[in-house]
């Protein structure tokens, strides 16, 4: 299905992004994987992807810092030869409320969650549409849907992403290429395993389908955007929430 396509995941060690770099890896798809610090996690990823028969590189970035991603997206390009998708899906959670909320707190959620995805998006921009082909996949969330109290930072990061998307996909349409948001609501992942258990029930209540997604789930709806049987969609945010946001 990916035969002979790169892909390029931020955030993609761990959690969703590690379940969309396997998913798209097992479809054909040779990954990039870009982290943030977690060498180990990083290394073992690369090596379970390269299991599948697939081409495999890791590369350390900060997604907030645009010259730096400038220079690894043109390592990739050397190393890969092109890009086909981009998932950003690198992010983090400061949660506080906003009269405990720093500056600080603020600046590097949105620095990394939505800052991070259009220095991504901007490094690969020329070299797709020189291709007049691609995927952009953002990693969104209800969040940035419906607001979180406690979430002021993520939520703001999360809400721009919906329109970065919309707004790439009108820039880039007529050279062949698509940008499409998911929005997730509650994943099992890091950032849920270190919920309370009081806080973790009361959230499963208020899903209709009563429990918690898994990283593969939303891993699936990110290979079919990624793929041909999407390439009549563009600037959409597809939730994947259980029913939460409705």
């Amino acid at each position: 299905m990916l035969k002979g396509k790169t892909a390029v995941i931020t955030g993609g060690s761990r959690g969703i992004g590690k379940a969309a770099a396997l998913k798209l890896a097992e479809n054909g798809a040779d990954i990039a994987l870009i982290y943030a610090g977690n060498d180990e996690a990083a290394s073992d990823t690369e090596r379970e992807i390269k299991s599948l028969g697939v081409k495999a590189k890791s590369y350390k970035c900060d997604v907030s810092d645009f010259d730096k991603t400038g220079e690894t997206v043109k390592q990739i390009l050397a190393d890969f030869g092109g890009v086909d998708i981009l998932v950003n899906n690198a992010g983090i959670t400061k949660d506080k409320l906003i009269l405990q909320m720093s500056e600080e707190d603020f600046e590097k959620v949105i620095n990394i969650n939505l800052k991070g995805a259009f220095n991504m998006i901007r490094h690969v921009f020329s070299p797709m549409m020189k291709k007049r082909s691609g995927s952009i996949i953002n990693v969104s969330s209800v969040s940035g849907m419906m607001g979180n109290p406690g979430q002021a930072n993520y939520s703001s990061a999360k809400a721009g992403l919906i329109g970065l998307t919309k707004t790439v996909a009108k820039e880039i349409a007529s050279r062949g290429v698509r940008c499409n948001a998911v929005a997730p609501g509650f994943i099992e992942t890091d950032m849920t395993d270190v919920l309370p258990e009081k806080v973790r029930e009361n959230a499963e209540a208020a899903i209709p389908l009563k429990r918690m997604g898994k990283p593969e789930e939303v891993a699936e709806l990110i290979l079919f955007l990624a793929g041909d049987r999407s390439k009549y969609i563009t600037g959409e945010i597809i939730k994947i929430d259980g029913g939460l946001y409705i």
